[in-house]
This record gives C-alpha cells, sequence and structure tokens, in this order.
C-alpha cells in the first residue's frame, strides 16, 4: 500500500476535528486528503472526484455517517467504496447497524495516527 497514491476523503461537521484527522493522516504518509462537513457535501465530492476512501464520523448534521454509508453502498459507482467511520461511542447497537449496512471497519475516538493508519491499511489490503 502507497500511502502517497490513496486519496483520502474526512467527513466530520466540525473543523477542529476534521483538522486533528488530516494531521494524524499525515503523520502517516498521506498526503491527497479531502474534507467535506457533512454527508450531503460527502456525496457530491465522492461523485465529483476520485476518492479511494471516506472516513467519516458517526454524527453529523443533514446526513449522518450511517446515512451516508447507505447512501454509498446503494449506488452502483461507489458500492465497493473502502468506507471507515469513526464514533465517539462503541455502542453494540451501533456497531452492528454499521456492520449490516456495509462498512470497511470502524474506529473509536479518542485514536491515535497508528491506529488509523493500520485500520486503513487493513481496508486497503482487503480490496
Amino acid at each position: 500500500m502507497n500511502e502517497n497514491k490513496i486519496k483520502v476523503l474526512i467527513v466530520d461537521d466540525y473543523a477542529s476535528i476534521r483538522k486533528v484527522i488530516r494531521n494524524l493522516l499525515k503523520q502517516s504518509g498521506y498526503k491527497d486528503i479531502v474534507e467535506a462537513e457533512d454527508g450531503v457535501m460527502a456525496l457530491r465530492t465522492l461523485k465529483s472526484q476520485k476518492i479511494d476512501i471516506v472516513v467519516s464520523d458517526w454524527n453529523m448534521p443533514n446526513m449522518s455517517g450511517l446515512e451516508l454509508l447507505k447512501a454509498v453502498r446503494a449506488d452502483p459507482d461507489l458500492a465497493k467504496m473502502p468506507f471507515l467511520m469513526i464514533t465517539a461511542e462503541a455502542l453494540h447497537d451501533n456497531v452492528v447497524a454499521a456492520v449490516k449496512a456495509g462498512v470497511s471497519n470502524y474506529i473509536v475516538k479518542p485514536f491515535t495516527a497508528e491506529i488509523l493508519h493500520e485500520k486503513i491499511k487493513r481496508i486497503m489490503d482487503n480490496l
């Protein structure tokens, strides 16, 4: 896996969290990073650019991470998109819902650059 060649879409409604995730990704060698502040913007970005993996927060206004995941899986052009869900609470029901919706993997806040990199690497290696 070559981190330099992977384009990551970060989806979170808080600019400060997007910045933290961007910095963690950069620490792991990812250079091509785009951002969206909610699922609606993320879908627009996914339809207009070639994205390799989505890293999305669960709780967002307009369209939650779970709704975004379901929309991505329902779109024939995006259905196979690698999708990493970030959640603040590791509720069993949330994890089950995300898995049923086709999430590639999930991560619980707070997390380190190493954990983020390992989750992305595992997802990309399984493609």
